[in-house]
């Protein structure tokens, strides 16, 4: 069923999690939940006697001076435990923060060593959406449910209390005001529920209006919105947007409304009830207007205290669903060997081979490969070619083991990768992929990634070899500048060419066996990417390297290519034995030639 929680995620066992994780961060948590419960229950019993105590004294016909004693300490009372609950729940709030910084710890532990393959997993992306909206502020179920379970014991313990003090009374009574607490409790149950199903709409609304409000500012809209004059355009999406989410918001107050009168009624019949049962108890037996008063008090505060225990059972169900996100993500399933395996064999160089492989996307069912077999040779420079779309980096990222097979294997010098601790795995390979990520650290620790020792001698051999020293001498620190700017104020931002050639440097650094460079000049110029082409043999010395490539002139460099297209290995050989072929490398290179040529003659002609 849709919103109920699984089998191994219930409430109690989320309450439980969440008493684990405070025990092992910060244990005074638990301890200041059932101390906030006891001060707010003393409280409440203090301002339940209050009134009935003072009463009472003036019927008695006590003194003034004995009044303002009774006044005086309970006055005192009140202040010393309205004190005291501020100072607790204001040293709480550091711990709960705690404990929720940690399971946001765990959450980004947990995203940077799962698998890839769960990085890329649509499913798993909703998952760790969900996670995050769990652990995303003070008001977050990871933090709220602390002051949840705190107001549900302070609750329990009053609604026993107030339960014992009405048992002198008659029991309809304490069954009225159970059914009508009972009632206005499912009344608003009934207006959230329709906040709840309705909520999409609200979103979609609110949305469209933060869309067109940023997208009006957007400095880099301004350009287009003066061309094109779309401002009444604009204007006129927010103004009907704004129209709709009026009447929305008419139909809400409406819902409001319609049953906030019903829990209105409940409230009237409720007290007007009991009212009725106590002035006949006083008239007809003799009861006190004390007692009247604290009868009368615990009635009303009796049904608040079931409310209370109703709702705020409501929120943990909720903020358990959220922590059953949390869990789900913390706890799911590697398709990878982390731990343990075989150990990677040692030899100067590797052979990769791919064995009847078959692969295809999470959620997909097209297939990129079917039974496509491939062997890189220890120390071969093998190029990859071919159109968008052909598979040619989900090939290299089979290889690298960042992928699994759908069906298939892939070999290490014969053995399966599998049975390999994948991290070690991954210490074979340097890379260069089309997508890269740069934190926001030093050009020197970039390249070294290590931000501790990194060796400086060889990070600017590796700059030198990448061709991007010369540039790097010229920042104001030099290997110690920042690269970005959303850090550090002082950082710089480097072009794309710049920016790969930096991460070539960073593989060349790590010299891993198997080199893997993935359009590594794909932002370079003709001039920048030859000096590459020319580095390329030395780069790659005593490696085993694959390298793709849309720009087939760099391919002459390898030592064999292969050309692909759907998902199939089409044509190999080295780059004369494929012109010479005649097949598709060839037509595919002579349009790039042809390209080159012509704008050779252009230029000429100009």
């Amino acid at each position: 069923m849709k919103g109920k929680i699984k089998q191994g995620y219930s409430v109690f066992r989320n309450v439980g999690w969440m008493i684990q994780n405070a025990w092992r961060k910060q244990k005074s948590v638990l301890w200041l939940c059932l101390i906030l419960a006891l001060l707010g229950v003393i409280l409440n019993l203090v301002q339940l006697f209050i009134a009935p105590e003072i009463l009472g004294k003036v019927e008695q016909g006590a003194s003034i001076g004995s009044l303002l004693t009774t006044v005086g300490i309970f006055s005192g009372i009140l202040f010393l435990i309205m004190g005291l609950k501020r100072y607790v729940r204001q040293n709480t709030i550091l711990g709960r923060i705690s404990v929720r910084m940690s399971i946001i710890f765990q959450l980004f532990y947990k995203s940077n060593i799962t698998s890839y393959e769960n990085h890329i997993n649509a499913g798993v992306t909703r998952m760790l959406k969900k996670a995050e909206e769990a652990i995303r502020g003070n008001q977050s179920s990871t933090e709220q449910i602390w002051t949840t379970l705190t107001n549900l014991l302070e609750n329990g313990m009053n609604f026993l209390i107030y339960l014992f003090l009405l048992s002198n009374l008659e029991w309809w009574i304490v069954a009225l005001v159970i059914g009508t607490g009972t009632v206005s409790f499912l009344v608003n149950r009934k207006v959230n529920q329709w906040k709840h199903e309705n909520r999409k709409e609200e979103e979609k609304y609110i949305a469209h209006l933060d869309y067109v409000g940023r997208t009006s500012e957007s400095v880099t809209m301004a350009k287009d919105i003066r061309i094109f004059g779309l401002q009444r355009w604009m204007q006129d999406i927010y103004t009907s947007t704004l129209n709709l989410y009026s009447a929305f918001r008419k139909r809400q107050g409406k819902v409001q409304i319609l049953w906030g009168m019903v829990d209105v009624l409940m409230s009237v019949a409720r007290n007007g009830i009991a009212y009725w049962y106590l002035i006949t108890l006083t008239l007809q037996e003799g009861m006190s207007t004390a007692q009247f008063l604290l009868y009368f008090t615990a009635v009303s505060s009796f049904a608040a205290w079931i409310l209370g225990i109703l709702e705020e059972v409501t929120n943990l169900h909720k903020e358990s669903l959220d922590i059953t996100s949390v869990r789900e993500y913390l706890e799911l399933s590697e398709p990878f060997r982390f731990e343990g395996g075989e150990k990677i064999p040692e030899a100067k160089a590797y052979e990769l081979k791919a064995e009847n492989v078959s692969f295809r996307y999470p959620e997909q069912e097209t297939y990129i490969f079917r039974n496509l077999n491939l062997t890189v040779h220890p120390g071969e420079k093998l190029a990859i070619v071919g159109v968008n779309g052909a598979g040619k980096t989900t090939l290299i990222k089979l290889l690298s083991g960042l992928l699994n097979p759908t069906e298939g294997r892939i070999l290490l010098n014969g053995q399966d990768i599998r049975e390999f601790n994948r991290r070690e795995y991954y210490g074979l390979f340097s890379a260069v992929f089309q997508e890269f990520s740069v934190p926001e650290i030093t050009v020197e620790q970039t390249v070294a990634q290590d931000c501790a020792a990194p060796d400086r001698k060889r990070v600017k051999e590796c700059l030198e070899k990448a061709g991007i020293m010369e540039k790097i001498s010229t920042l104001p620190l030099g290997l110690e500048t920042h690269i970005g700017r959303q850090v550090y104020k002082d950082g710089v931002l480097l072009s794309g060419g710049q920016m790969q050639r930096l991460m070539l440097a960073r593989a060349l650094y790590k010299d891993g066996k198997i080199l893997m460079l993935d359009e590594p000049t794909a932002a370079l110029d003709p001039i920048a990417e030859n000096d590459i082409y020319q580095k390329y043999s030395e780069m790659t010395k005593g490696k085993t390297s694959l390298f793709i490539s849309h720009r087939l002139a760099s391919t002459r460099f390898c030592d064999r290519i292969i050309y692909m297209e759907q998902g199939e290995i089409q044509e190999e050989g080295n780059h004369e034995e494929l012109l010479a072929l005649d097949g598709k490398y060839a037509k595919l290179f002579e349009v790039q030639s042809r390209y080159y040529r012509e704008g050779e003659e252009y230029g000429a002609g100009a």
